[in-house]
């Protein structure tokens, strides 16, 4: 795309702070409608962070209804109501149709481009902007400037943009490598917003047991992990999952991490179910089965066929077991100790990764101080916030990008209207 810039002390209609996920699609609806937008972005190429979203698939959206929405939104979801029937899911799914990008539903009805390639959905929301007439501008923004209690200009590493309004868009603190290192929250303070505590989301989760760091690098598929606080049952779901150096990352872990709130050294316990197909009755039979067959090697060749190598040392050693106990020799006690085991096996949550791990960020601009109708700010006039830096997450599923995309329509339309 030609990087355009400005002339020193430009002016222009609206300057959107950030080309993510949020920025390009506001840049470019707003352009579209022929008003005068400079896009600012401090990466050499735009939607750093969507390109490795959904393990670099790019999940969309979900293709659910308003209400479905809300309700995967533990954060402040009925913020979303107004901004979500205006730019629904289904809406989200046409609009990017219409750029060319063909969608399909998956498991969940997580929608994810045809491709399995985030790029293809980068590349039609920057032709979007380009068609449009966005001004794109790789620099830095620095400050935003204020006049009587309104937005006057933004400040760049190299110029002053004189503007009628500013979109932020720079998202939260997650994957700061991809630029997103929570210069939105100095601004929004500057304007007299207050920032709820921050914290990771949608992250790996660190066990207060050391043995996962002998099973890792194991991925594990069609397992169910359920997750307590206290008695009370707070995440259970079946799919993936893998052992790490720290404790457990994947799908299931980022999305039980979105449930444990506040987040305390053992307050949750996790339990993996790594049999959910079988009941108690029917994963002991197994077991007989195999010693049957195995009655004179260890016990360690029995385990190898219910279990991947890597777990068999760790689990014997739950159980206090001598892994090359002769299978003929394995007890009813053990052999009962070992289902429940496999039905059961309990991790405690000791922390979560730090931030910069994190999917998204919990927690950012208040809320409350921001019109849910126009996503425009309460205190300044012309200042809009949009995506991750309002305190706004959902679970995985699509929904964090469905709040970017809604927020976004949500701010471009007040301002079409307010223009």
């Amino acid at each position: 795309m030609k990087i355009l810039k400005l002339k020193e002390n430009a002016m222009t209609d609206v300057v959107v702070i950030g080309a993510g996920a949020s920025g390009l699609l506001a840049a470019g609806k707003l352009a579209s409608f022929g008003t005068r937008v400079v896009l600012l972005e401090k990466n050499k190429t735009p939607g750093k962070k969507l390109a490795i979203t959904g393990k670099g698939r790019c999940n969309i959206t979900n293709n659910c209804d308003v209400c479905d929405v809300i309700k995967n939104v533990p954060t402040n979801g009925n913020f979303l109501y107004s901004a979500l029937s205006k730019f629904s899911p289904f809406d989200v799914m046409e609009f990017f149709e219409r750029l060319g990008v063909k969608l399909k539903v998956e498991r969940g009805n997580r929608v994810f481009p045809v491709s399995d390639k985030a790029y293809d959905v980068i590349s039609a929301l920057v032709k979007f902007c380009k068609d449009s007439g966005v001004f794109i501008l790789n620099q830095t923004a620095v400050d935003i400037v204020y006049n009587n209690g309104r937005v006057k200009s933004v400040k760049t590493n190299n110029q002053i943009i004189e503007c009628k309004y500013v979109i932020v868009a720079t998202g939260g603190l997650s994957y700061p490598q991809t630029g997103s290192t929570g210069d939105g929250y100095l601004w929004a303070k500057k304007a007299g917003h207050k920032i709820t505590p921050l914290f990771p989301s949608l992250v790996p989760i660190v066990t207060a047991e050391s043995w996962p760091t002998m099973a890792q690098g194991i991925p594990l598929k069609n397992v169910k992990l359920s997750v307590f606080d206290g008695k009370k049952c707070i995440f259970s779901s079946q799919g993936e999952m893998l052992f790490t150096h720290f404790g457990v990352s994947g799908p299931l872990v980022l999305s039980a991490s979105a449930h444990m709130r506040p987040i305390k050294s053992g307050r949750y316990k996790m339990f993996i179910d790594l049999k959910p197909a079988l009941d108690k009755t029917k994963l002991e039979n197994r077991i007989l089965r195999e010693i049957s067959s195995a009655k004179n090697k260890s016990i360690k060749s029995v385990l190898r066929k219910l279990l991947p190598q890597k777990l068999i040392m760790p689990c014997c050693t739950l159980l206090n077991l001598n892994y090359n106990l002769k299978a003929n020799q394995f007890t009813k006690e053990q052999r009962l100790k070992l289902v429940d085991l496999l039905k059961c096996l309990p991790m405690t949550v000791k922390a979560f990764r730090p931030i910069k791990d994190a999917i998204i960020t919990s927690g950012g601009v208040d809320v409350s101080e921001i019109n849910p109708k126009t996503m425009q700010s309460r205190l300044q006039e012309g200042l809009y916030f949009i995506g991750e830096i309002l305190d706004l997450d959902g679970y995985t599923g699509g929904f964090n990008l469905q709040i970017a995309w809604s927020t976004a329509a949500t701010a471009a339309d007040d301002i079409l209207h307010r223009l």
